[in-house]
Order: C-alpha cells, then sequence, then structure tokens
C-alpha cells in the first residue's frame, strides 16, 4: 500500500465516526475530508463545483449527487491527498458515489473501509448526554466529556445547550434512515474485500488503538 493512508470511516450517529476519522487522520498525516467542511471550502474558494454547490445549499436544497462527487473529486486533487492519502468522511453515502469515488481514485484505490458499529441502546445512551455549543457546534458530553464550567463552551465562551433533535424518537428515526441509505454501500464495500466492521465501544483511545491496528495489519499484509 502507499504510504499514509487512503481510508472511509462509516458509522451511524453516536459510534464517534467524526472523532476517529479527526484520530486517524493526525496518526498517519493525511488530510482529514468531511463532506460539510469540503463544501464549505470549495464554496469560499469559489471554485466550479463550489459555486454550483452554494446555489442549493443557500436555497437549503438536497445538493445532487454529481455535485457532491464533483466537490469531493476536486479536493482529491489537491497536493496533500495525492502524496500522503485522505480520511474521507461523510463521502460516500451511496453505491452511485463510491461508484464515481472508484473512478475518481484509479488507479490508486482506498485502502480500507472502517465501518464502526455500536448498537442502538448505546447510540441513545451516548446522544442524550451529549451538549453542543450553540455558537461553534464544539461536542462534549455531560458523562464523558463535559465542559470546564457547566454550560460554557471551553473553546470560545458560548452556551452549551441540547440539541432540540437528540430526542429518543428523533434518534432512532436517523438511525432507519442511516440502516437504509447506508446498509447497499456496506454491502458494495464488502463484496470488494475493502470493509471490515470494528466495535466503536470503549475510550477514543482504545477505539482508535483498535482501528489503527488494523489498518496497520492491512497495510503489511498487502506490501508483503
Amino acid at each position: 500500500m502507499n504510504p499514509g493512508a487512503r481510508l472511509i470511516v462509516l458509522g451511524k450517529q453516536g459510534a464517534g465516526k467524526g472523532t476517529q476519522a479527526i484520530r486517524l487522520s493526525r496518526h498517519y498525516v493525511v488530510p482529514h475530508i468531511s463532506t460539510g467542511d469540503t463544501f464549505r471550502a470549495a464554496v469560499r474558494s469559489g471554485s466550479e463545483f463550489g459555486q454550483k454547490a452554494k446555489v442549493y445549499l443557500d436555497a437549503g436544497d438536497l445538493v445532487p449527487d454529481e455535485i457532491v462527487v464533483g466537490v469531493v473529486s476536486e479536493r482529491l486533487t489537491h497536493s496533500d491527498t495525492m502524496h500522503r492519502g485522505f480520511i474521507l468522511d461523510g463521502f460516500p453515502r451511496t453505491v452511485h458515489q463510491a461508484e464515481s469515488l472508484e473512478k475518481i481514485l484509479e488507479p490508486r484505490p482506498l485502502d480500507l473501509v472502517l465501518n464502526l458499529e455500536i448498537d442502538t441502546e448505546h447510540v441513545l445512551s451516548r446522544l442524550a448526554s451529549r451538549r453542543v455549543c450553540s455558537d461553534c457546534g464544539a461536542n462534549y458530553s455531560v458523562t464523558d466529556n463535559p465542559p470546564r464550567v457547566k454550560g460554557i463552551c471551553d473553546v470560545c465562551g458560548g452556551e452549551v445547550v441540547q440539541r432540540d433533535d437528540d430526542t429518543e424518537s428523533a434518534i432512532r428515526r436517523r438511525l432507519e434512515l442511516y440502516e437504509q441509505e447506508t446498509a447497499p454501500l456496506i454491502a458494495w464495500y464488502s463484496d470488494r474485500g475493502l470493509l471490515v466492521t470494528m466495535d466503536a465501544l470503549g475510550t477514543p483511545d482504545e477505539v482508535t488503538e483498535r482501528l489503527v491496528s488494523e489498518v496497520d495489519r492491512r497495510k503489511a499484509s498487502a506490501a508483503g
């Protein structure tokens, strides 16, 4: 395999996908590419697909697949991803996007697709304790990672609140939608021998160690 890593991190809400994607990007010294950040950067840069995406984002509409793929494709042409690799977080979401990504990456394919698995009851427990800064969006947990001063964000001093959609019924609905949307994608990557499903339970350090061990094992096996 190539130096660094070329990975996708999948996982339902509450599995710690974003946290682990960032940790893996730091470990392998590669960019963490999240869909939201990539959209915002493309819009700011005024790139071709950034301008197209802005029309939909400003209208509050769903961005079409071809524009999503275009924005990610633009980002993957930057030198940092070409030379070292990347961690994709939030893309692809559908088989069609995965097929497009496969073509974009030719002839250097993905190293691995990590699917973080966690049961619904643990998700409900985690999200029920989640709190978010109303100003900068920093995430906290009242049980595992509370702000240093109750109700005040460590980062910007904003108010730390519970999200309106962190109710049990709303969370269960989001999980159902995720399963419907992602099941075909997981099967698609599994058929190609790229998918590994990992337990998302444990401390962030424990989960990161688990993921790094699996990625390194696969990289060593491919290199040998």
